[in-house]
């Protein structure tokens, strides 16, 4: 019998006809909103619960713990469900109301964090968490190598497969950096010149040098370089602004109909920043990574 799970990759590569007009680049993104959680993290969630459970780590008592910015926060939950665990999520205050309410239905405990620039005080907590109670489970999104693993294994995987020409460079805002560094990997063993490009919120630029601050690219830049990140495998950083990523956003949803998130505004503007720099016959992808109606509450109409 079919399960939720199972219906998680094998998302579509898309094209655009309206954002890029004027830029002799070609620009295709990965469609992650479309997974069933409506984010990338869902990926992440099914491969770190099925290893665990496969090791024996996650027992059938346990309680799956951890802190999120909000789409793994989500993807844990929905799956919490199907696959019969508790689930508790810390995220910031700051994430937009409709991802804690997803979160909240799934039926998923919540705890909220002051900002997030406490997220790493908040996963220090969880590992205290963790030793002192033997049935609490956590993934550890920002230093599993179970993370940029599985996006080696899929999502790399799949649009080596679906773009059959020369990749010139891929393009992916940083959270946990698993993304990145995955599908950056299995791209690189490809196309050995290939630019693997970082994104990050100008107002937080920390692999930049810059200090730690508050932003609203919500899953991009918690204030720290996550463990699975090895800046040495980045070859360029390129920073956007909140107000610019949302302004793209909303130009993919009115121009493209792609109802996506501010996180897909990022990417897209960093991906059309870049396609200048690279000029002609470019081949550039990025990703799409969630679904625009959790962030209506912060856009409007």
């Amino acid at each position: 019998m079919a399960s939720l799970i199972d219906f998680i990759g094998n998302t579509p590569l898309l094209d655009f006809r309206s954002v890029t007009q004027g830029v002799s680049a070609r620009i295709r993104a990965k469609a992650e909103h479309m997974n069933p959680g409506g984010s990338i993290k869902d990926r992440i969630a099914a491969f770190i619960l099925r290893k665990a459970i496969d090791d024996g780590r996650l027992k059938k008592d346990s309680t799956i713990l951890e802190v999120s910015s909000g789409n793994t926060g989500i993807a844990f939950s929905m799956l919490g469900v199907t696959l019969g665990y508790k689930v508790k999520i810390m995220l910031p205050k700051s994430v937009t109301i409709e991802r804690r309410n997803l979160i909240a239905c799934y039926g998923a405990e919540v705890h909220l964090l002051e900002s997030v620039l406490r997220m790493h005080e908040a996963i220090a907590l969880t590992e205290k968490m963790a030793k002192d109670d033997p049935k609490v489970f956590l993934p550890r999104q920002f230093s599993n190598p179970n993370n940029p693993r599985c996006h080696y294994e899929t999502t790399g995987v799949e649009i080596l497969k679906q773009h059959p020409e020369r990749i010139d460079a891929f393009v992916m805002g940083v959270g946990t950096g698993g993304t990145l560094m995955g599908v950056g990997k299995r791209i690189k063993e490809a196309y050995p010149n290939a630019l693997i490009v970082g994104v990050e919120p100008t107002e937080s630029a920390v692999m930049s040098g810059g200090p730690p601050g508050c932003h609203g690219i919500q899953g991009f830049a918690d204030g720290f370089v996550p463990e699975v990140v090895n800046i040495e495998n980045i070859d360029q950083v390129i920073t956007v602004t909140t107000q610019e990523s949302i302004a793209m956003a909303r130009r993919l949803s009115r121009e493209e109909g792609y109802l996506v998130g501010i996180s897909s505004g990022a990417n897209m503007c960093a991906s059309l920043k870049l396609a200048k720099e690279l000029g002609n016959a470019a081949n550039i992808v990025t990703i799409l990574p969630d679904r625009g109606e959790r962030y209506f509450s912060i856009w409007g109409s």
